[in-house]
Protein backbone atom coordinates (compact mmCIF):
# COMPACT_ATOMS: atom_id res chain seq x y z
CA UNK A 1 0.00 0.00 0.00
CA UNK A 2 1.14 3.59 -0.55
CA UNK A 3 1.57 5.20 2.67
CA UNK A 4 0.99 8.57 1.30
CA UNK A 5 -1.98 7.64 -0.74
CA UNK A 6 -3.63 6.14 2.90
CA UNK A 7 -2.78 9.20 4.73
CA UNK A 8 -4.44 11.59 2.45
CA UNK A 9 -7.12 9.34 1.67
CA UNK A 10 -7.33 9.28 5.85
CA UNK A 11 -6.60 12.53 5.94
CA UNK A 12 -9.68 13.56 3.91
CA UNK A 13 -12.19 11.40 4.99
CA UNK A 14 -12.11 12.90 8.98
CA UNK A 15 -11.95 16.41 7.30
CA UNK A 16 -14.81 15.92 5.46
CA UNK A 17 -16.54 13.86 8.35
CA UNK A 18 -15.66 17.47 10.62
CA UNK A 19 -16.73 20.13 8.19
CA UNK A 20 -19.84 17.89 6.29
CA UNK A 21 -21.51 17.92 10.09
CA UNK A 22 -20.16 21.76 10.78
CA UNK A 23 -21.94 22.92 7.56
CA UNK A 24 -25.24 21.10 8.80
CA UNK A 25 -24.50 22.07 12.66
CA UNK A 26 -22.84 25.41 12.61
CA UNK A 27 -24.53 28.93 12.98
CA UNK A 28 -21.08 30.19 11.76
CA UNK A 29 -21.41 28.18 8.68
CA UNK A 30 -24.98 29.61 7.70
CA UNK A 31 -24.39 33.33 7.94
CA UNK A 32 -20.75 32.14 6.21
CA UNK A 33 -23.17 30.88 3.09
CA UNK A 34 -25.28 33.99 3.79
CA UNK A 35 -22.50 36.13 3.20
CA UNK A 36 -21.39 34.02 -0.23
CA UNK A 37 -25.11 34.60 -1.18
CA UNK A 38 -25.43 30.77 -1.15
CA UNK A 39 -27.36 29.87 1.74
CA UNK A 40 -29.95 27.52 0.12
CA UNK A 41 -26.94 25.23 -1.06
CA UNK A 42 -25.53 24.72 2.84
CA UNK A 43 -27.39 21.65 3.45
CA UNK A 44 -26.92 20.04 0.32
CA UNK A 45 -23.05 20.98 0.57
CA UNK A 46 -22.95 19.46 4.34
CA UNK A 47 -24.36 16.25 2.67
CA UNK A 48 -22.28 16.09 -0.27
CA UNK A 49 -19.48 16.19 1.49
CA UNK A 50 -20.45 13.78 3.98
CA UNK A 51 -21.40 11.44 1.21
CA UNK A 52 -17.46 12.55 -0.13
CA UNK A 53 -15.83 10.96 3.39
CA UNK A 54 -18.67 7.90 3.23
CA UNK A 55 -17.72 7.01 -0.20
CA UNK A 56 -13.56 7.38 0.66
CA UNK A 57 -14.30 5.14 3.46
CA UNK A 58 -16.33 2.45 1.83
CA UNK A 59 -13.25 2.75 -0.96
CA UNK A 60 -11.63 0.39 1.50
CA UNK A 61 -13.79 -2.44 0.56
CA UNK A 62 -14.98 -1.16 -2.83
CA UNK A 63 -11.60 0.56 -4.37
CA UNK A 64 -13.25 2.19 -7.39
CA UNK A 65 -15.28 4.27 -4.90
CA UNK A 66 -11.92 6.25 -4.17
CA UNK A 67 -12.13 8.15 -7.78
CA UNK A 68 -15.76 9.02 -7.45
CA UNK A 69 -15.88 10.40 -4.00
CA UNK A 70 -12.25 12.25 -4.54
CA UNK A 71 -13.57 13.63 -7.67
CA UNK A 72 -16.77 14.56 -5.67
CA UNK A 73 -14.77 16.33 -3.63
CA UNK A 74 -12.75 17.64 -5.46
CA UNK A 75 -15.19 19.59 -7.57
CA UNK A 76 -16.61 20.64 -4.45
CA UNK A 77 -13.33 22.22 -3.06
CA UNK A 78 -13.37 23.92 -6.33
CA UNK A 79 -16.55 25.64 -6.25
CA UNK A 80 -15.52 26.78 -2.78
CA UNK A 81 -13.22 28.61 -4.33
CA UNK A 82 -15.17 29.77 -6.70
CA UNK A 83 -17.75 31.18 -4.14
CA UNK A 84 -14.66 32.59 -2.01
CA UNK A 85 -13.33 34.43 -5.04
CA UNK A 86 -16.91 35.72 -5.81
CA UNK A 87 -16.82 37.63 -2.29
CA UNK A 88 -13.45 38.45 -2.99
CA UNK A 89 -12.09 37.05 0.52
CA UNK A 90 -8.38 36.97 1.12
CA UNK A 91 -6.44 34.39 -0.49
CA UNK A 92 -5.34 32.94 2.88
CA UNK A 93 -9.03 32.18 3.37
CA UNK A 94 -9.04 30.08 0.23
CA UNK A 95 -5.92 27.96 1.05
CA UNK A 96 -7.71 25.20 3.08
CA UNK A 97 -10.05 24.91 -0.30
CA UNK A 98 -7.82 24.98 -2.17
CA UNK A 99 -5.51 22.26 0.01
CA UNK A 100 -8.33 20.11 -0.06
CA UNK A 101 -8.90 20.02 -3.53
CA UNK A 102 -5.59 19.62 -4.40
CA UNK A 103 -5.14 16.30 -2.25
CA UNK A 104 -8.41 15.04 -3.36
CA UNK A 105 -7.33 15.78 -7.04
CA UNK A 106 -3.94 13.78 -6.38
CA UNK A 107 -6.43 10.72 -4.49
CA UNK A 108 -8.29 10.25 -7.15
CA UNK A 109 -5.70 10.03 -9.59
CA UNK A 110 -3.63 8.00 -7.91
CA UNK A 111 -6.59 5.59 -7.02
CA UNK A 112 -7.52 5.43 -11.40
CA UNK A 113 -3.99 4.80 -11.81
CA UNK A 114 -4.05 2.19 -9.12
CA UNK A 115 -7.10 0.61 -10.32
CA UNK A 116 -6.13 0.97 -14.42
CA UNK A 117 -6.37 -2.33 -16.24
CA UNK A 118 -2.81 -1.22 -17.96
CA UNK A 119 -0.90 -0.26 -14.67
CA UNK A 120 0.63 -3.89 -13.60
CA UNK A 121 -0.10 -4.76 -10.02
CA UNK A 122 3.07 -4.89 -8.35
CA UNK A 123 1.93 -7.82 -5.88
CA UNK A 124 0.64 -9.82 -8.23
CA UNK A 125 2.75 -12.89 -8.84
CA UNK A 126 3.96 -13.64 -12.06
CA UNK A 127 5.01 -16.93 -14.31
CA UNK A 128 8.46 -16.22 -13.80
CA UNK A 129 8.12 -15.33 -10.22
CA UNK A 130 5.99 -18.38 -9.07
CA UNK A 131 7.99 -21.58 -9.41
CA UNK A 132 5.62 -24.53 -10.03
CA UNK A 133 6.62 -28.28 -8.66
CA UNK A 134 4.80 -30.80 -10.20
Amino acid sequence: MDIVFEAARALSIVAFLFYGIHCLASETMRAEFERYGLANLRTVTGWLELAGAGGLLASYWIPPLAVAAAGGLALLMALGVWARVRVRDPLIAMVPALLFLLINVWVAMHAMRTLSPLTPDPVQPTKESVRWIP
